[in-house]
């Protein structure tokens, strides 16, 4: 009796697990099936939310029509244009939207400043549309001049996106001009103007912040760096000079003496750092004894892109229903 009732169990028990296991096969199944479909669901609101948002009217007329409330009504917005922005990926007709969304959000609330940054990024580094990032941020400059971030990611746009360091100096010069901006930016600014063939605009700017800075750390930091720009603007002085010496003579000086002497330079300016300027008798090529390396910014775009797109128009037109 006891060896029947110990088979019997013996025999149950790969039954038993057979059942548990299809029982968990199921539920898996069905798990799967559900979250499936919330994931469907979840697609269909974010279409509808993308799509929602090229019916937004402009903020000119949406303003009036919250009676007061249009502080309230950015938020709303701003929280619904961040569950459309969290997508994985994103249509070039979405990141258009977004924009109209941004600048309907910055109509009804213009001190917004964090919706002109996060938008500025968005649009200018994921959608790969600088044109509406600048769009969207110059608007936010006017409405904010004294936050700093607004004008700095304008300059990177104009200098890393659409290769133009002289509008991207000129931007970040105004941020470093503004208060709470970080140490860093004054050195950057000059870097880029220098780099941009600018350097009497970045020595003017150097001069201005070093009359209003008491700090006497940050006064030598800035006398430091007007140095470096100086040797910026002396360089491009002295190759032009050995470049007419070459065209006229048809060879290299022997020496930076040897300019003034023909008269291509009425005065050989002095090393800003009491060392020499110095001439490559083979290539012409003019260099600094205490800073044989250039002033440059700290990352060079070696190819621009090619954008579909043109770079800022005024008159581009969206052919969306809010237009």
């Amino acid at each position: 009796m006891a060896v029947s009732i110990s088979y019997t169990q013996h025999r149950s028990a790969p039954i038993l697990s057979q059942v548990l296991l299809g029982m968990g096969g199921f539920l898996l199944l069905a798990c799967l099936g559900w979250l499936q479909g919330e994931l469907d669901l979840r697609q269909d609101r974010t279409v509808v939310q993308i799509e929602g948002l090229a019916q937004l009217p402009k903020g000119e007329y949406l303003k009036p029509a919250l009676l007061g409330y249009h502080h309230l009504g950015a938020d709303i917005l701003w929280l619904r244009l961040i569950q459309v922005i969290g997508k994985k990926r994103n249509s070039a007709d979405e990141y258009e939207w977004m924009y109209h969304a941004l600048d309907v959000l910055t109509t009804l609330d213009p001190q917004y400043a964090y919706a002109y940054y996060a938008g500025g990024v968005i649009l200018g580094d994921l959608a790969n549309r600088p044109d509406l990032s600048i769009r969207l941020l110059e608007k936010g400059v006017s409405a904010n001049p004294e936050v700093w971030n607004i004008p700095f990611l304008l300059g990177y746009n104009y200098y890393f996106l659409l290769g133009d360091p002289a509008k991207g100096a000129e931007y970040i010069m105004k941020a470093a001009s503004l208060p709470d901006r970080p140490n860093y930016l004054p050195g950057l600014a000059t870097r880029m103007a220098a780099e941009a063939g600018n350097p009497d605009t970045a020595l003017a700017f150097l001069e201005a912040r070093l009359r209003e800075t008491q700090d006497p750390e940050m006064r030598e930091v800035l006398a430091y760096r007007m140095k470096e720009v100086i040797i910026e603007r002396d360089l491009p002085v002295l190759e032009n000079a050995v470049e007419a010496y070459r065209t006229q003579h048809r060879s290299l000086p022997a020496a930076l003496g040897d300019l003034v002497a023909v008269g291509a330079l009425s005065i050989l300016p002095e090393e800003p750092f009491g060392g020499d300027y110095q001439l490559d008798p083979k290539t012409g090529a003019v260099s600094s004894s205490t800073h044989p390396e250039r002033l440059r910014t700290f990352f060079k775009r070696k190819k621009l892109p090619a954008y579909s797109f043109p770079k800022v128009e005024p008159s581009y037109s969206f052919p969306r229903t809010w237009e």
